[in-house]
């Protein structure tokens, strides 16, 4: 039997729908037997190339209406707690830079998840140094510099490139999911993509 292939999770940490993936991707990959990639990038410059003026949920007032109430559905659906947040968008840049420069760190899930907590079962913001460094805490070996990192032009250059790279890959908005050069779009679309990497 071939090996399964790579789910890559492309998300943003001020995504409703997002939270949602994050919060039970990484156990449904490990109950599925197949490879999770996280893949952090940002929906603004997504949205500005092609040519909206911001969040749909923001500019078609009926459509975000709906979704708060379908992310709140859903959540419960979960089991997961939902607060709908005070500010929208919500800014997390820093958050971003720092799961980007740690990708691939065997902790990346629970900082996911320490970040979205955050954002949407407590409705605290999370661009800035405290939350960043309270969701690292016990998890990376020296926090501080880890976010020094993410503060450099490199980290910043470097979301900005998978930003692209999301571009180039067809990708519109999130949570997105491409196994072997699939693309699958939105929360309720993560067990297709787990299906598709078992090759099933």
């Amino acid at each position: 039997m071939p090996a399964p292939h790579t789910v890559e999770f492309w998300f943003e940490f001020g995504s409703n729908y997002s939270y949602l993936s994050a919060m039970r991707i990484e156990d449904a990959a490990r109950a599925a037997g197949v490879p999770l990639a996280w893949r952090p990038f940002l929906f603004g410059p997504v949205f500005r190339e092609l040519g909206w003026e911001g969040p749909p949920f923001v500019v078609q007032r009926e459509k975000g209406e709906y979704a708060w109430r379908d992310t709140a559905r859903r959540a419960q659906k979960y089991g997961l707690p939902f607060r709908r947040p005070s500010v929208f968008p919500r800014r997390a840049l820093l958050p971003m830079r720092v799961a980007l420069l740690a990708a691939d760190e065997p902790w990346m899930g629970e900082f996911c998840r320490r970040v979205m907590r955050m954002a949407w079962a407590e409705d605290r913001e999370i661009d800035a140094a405290a939350p960043v460094l309270a969701a690292l805490d016990g998890l990376a070996l020296d926090p501080l510099a880890l976010l020094e990192r993410a503060g450099l032009d490199a980290a910043k250059a470097a979301l900005r490139a998978q930003t692209g790279e999301a571009r180039r890959l067809g990708i519109f908005g999130g949570p997105s999911f491409i196994v072997a050069g699939e693309l699958f779009w939105g929360d309720d679309r993560l067990e297709d993509a787990l299906a598709w990497a078992q090759g099933t």
